[in-house]
């Protein structure tokens, strides 16, 4: 099959959306098909308002129609809702062709927090998009079961996975830090809700993965915990496996792969009892949940980090992009 993916997020952005889909892309490919990615590196771009790492692209219409023209796909998938997911979309409408779309992201809260916008509007932006969908893929039953309830159709499950080679248990002497080191992987912004971990009475050290935003507002204001900047691969890795206890005070992330990277790395979670923690925490075990998210990472020390790692074997990227191609939708 000859797959189009178009994205909004793409190399050499950082998140979970990118991570996904270029394991996804990777994994596709060694099982035979035929993968392209139109992203914001083949269009002029400017920075996203309050959040310039992203590039959004300008006025991508007419040149994304010529790519997908030439490119001649056998199946579309619209992995976000911005510049270049709307131009897609179009694209497919006009020429009466289906398409598959992914939320991954809850943007209604995002830009709530950031801009003040109401979510009811935001939402009715987001149905409307995702309406013509074939399939609308969502990591978490959780979040499927939000969206219905605000009137999304065609919602399957696509889950997440994990690269267990790479995220493993390691050496914790990366750094000379007080134990137990509580950590959080992830960019460093709003939505994150990182303050409700800082601000926590917690013994030993806390240490910051990440770049994003807010990054120069939280050095000043904390200035006792270790901030390294973002990492990536073996690198990232091994900043995993420094800690003790991950620590997850998002309220919003639709899945959060990040909790799966800290499981591969023998590391418990802590997080607040709210979908994406819920669904991949749950009951197995292998984390704590709860209002008072202090008490749920001392407790999680108690945790045995083989207990974490053995869970994780069970979500591969194959999986993954198994589950995925089953999903899309060929055009006819």
């Amino acid at each position: 099959m000859r797959l189009l993916i178009v994205s909004d997020a793409w190399l050499p952005q950082i998140n979970g959306v990118v991570r996904t889909l270029t394991r996804v892309k990777d994994e596709v490919e060694r099982l035979g098909h035929d993968v392209h990615v139109i992203s914001p590196d083949l269009f002029p771009t400017l920075p996203c308002p309050s959040y310039p790492e992203i590039r959004l692209s300008l006025t991508p219409g007419r040149k994304l129609a010529r790519l997908i023209d030439h490119l001649a796909p056998e199946a579309i998938h619209i992995a976000t809702e911005g510049p270049l997911g709307h131009a897609a979309r179009r694209y497919c409408l006009r020429r009466d062709q289906q398409f598959t779309s992914s939320y991954h992201t809850r943007f209604p809260e995002y830009v709530a927090a950031r801009l003040g916008l109401p979510l009811a509007l935001s939402y009715a932006m987001l149905r409307r998009f995702h309406r013509p969908s074939s399939a609308v893929m969502t990591a978490t039953e959780s979040l499927r079961h939000d969206l219905k309830q605000r009137g999304f159709r065609n919602l399957r499950a696509w889950s997440r996975g994990v690269d267990t080679d790479l995220f493993h248990p390691g050496p914790k002497d990366l750094y000379d830090l007080p134990r137990p080191v509580f950590i959080n992987v992830g960019r460093v912004a709003i939505e994150k809700n990182l303050t409700a971990f800082l601000d926590l009475d917690l013994p030993g050290s806390k240490m910051i993965v990440g770049n994003g935003p807010q990054l120069p507002a939280l050095k000043r204001r904390y200035p006792d915990v270790h901030f390294t900047g973002a990492k990536t691969g073996p690198d990232l890795a091994r900043h995993y496996a420094v800690g003790d206890v991950f620590v997850f005070p998002s309220r919003t992330d639709t899945f959060g792969l990040v909790l799966l990277e800290a499981l591969a790395s023998g590391l418990p979670v802590a997080a607040y009892p709210v979908p994406g923690p819920l669904d991949v925490i749950g009951g197995t075990g292998t984390g704590c949940l709860s209002e008072d998210l202090a008490d749920a990472a001392i407790r999680a020390l108690k945790i045995s980090p083989d207990r974490c790692r053995t869970h994780s074997l069970q979500h591969s990227w194959k999986a993954c992009a198994e589950q995925f191609l089953s999903l899309l939708e060929p055009i006819h």
